[in-house]
């Protein structure tokens, strides 16, 4: 069965919300550099408007892109989206130990539930791609996202490309920072099976952006790589 973001959300249950943040900040290295260049790529985008209101999808977790928008942008204020319990409840714990719960509102579920009004100047899509199953999935998705946002609005999408297996330099790669972080052989082992079974990322960067065109986005600038991730700014079109 193909994954929606409900089924992807059960994978994110308590001991893997638990983990997370150390998890993701191995498994990606610059991750909170990548968080940060997100925050400062929608601030040029936006230019100096000064207040905003930003859709986080999939915001569960570290809560870090919220962390670092609103540490750039004391104006902007965010909708937090996400459909598993544990994940959201961690990014309440982070949001609130950075005093930002004020500036934040949480929605347990999908972007679907909300009100479709176009009243968002922005939205993050952060690893969130990968863990839906199937093309359909991820258009899904970002066709979800698409009429909350205002026209031409931007839109961070950062997660995994290719099939794992197609870059087994990288995937050795990505094995030997979890030996950096002090992982035994076995421990890798067990690391590469899970990436390998775990997931489904876009194949390649045109796979990327053929999936936002037939969204409703239109072309990407890519701002960050680290071995299977990128990040991409795209923008709503206007038909």
């Amino acid at each position: 069965m193909k994954s929606s973001p409900w089924n992807a959300a059960e994978k994110f249950d308590t001991s893997r919300a638990d983990e997370y943040a150390r998890q993701s900040r191995i498994a990606l290295a610059g991750y909170d550099a990548c968080q940060d260049l997100a925050a400062c790529m929608l601030a040029a985008s936006l230019g100096n408007t000064g207040v905003a209101n930003v859709l986080v999808v999939g915001a569960g977790g570290t809560a870090q892109e919220i962390i670092a928008m609103a540490r750039l942008e004391p104006g902007w204020r965010f909708m937090a989206v996400d459909p598993s319990e544990p994940m959201l409840a961690a990014a309440k714990q982070q949001l609130e130990a950075n005093n930002l719960l004020e500036r934040t509102t949480l929605h347990l579920g999908r972007v679907e539930d909300l009100e479709a009004d176009e009243s968002y100047d922005a939205a993050t899509l952060i690893g969130v791609l990968h863990h839906l199953d199937g093309d359909e999935g991820k258009r899904q998705i970002l066709r979800s996202i698409r009429p909350h946002l205002k026209p031409g609005a931007p839109l961070i999408v950062a997660g995994n490309q290719y099939a794992y297996a197609s870059q087994p330099l990288l995937l050795a790669a990505w094995g030997q920072r979890w030996r950096q972080d002090g992982a035994s052989p076995d421990e890798v082992k067990v690391k590469l099976g899970k990436i390998l079974q775990g997931a489904d990322p876009p194949h390649s960067e045109a796979a990327v952006q053929k999936l936002l065109h037939d969204s409703g986005f239109g072309d990407t600038t890519r701002f960050f790589s680290s071995l299977f991730w990128s990040a991409w700014l795209t923008c709503k079109t206007q038909v």
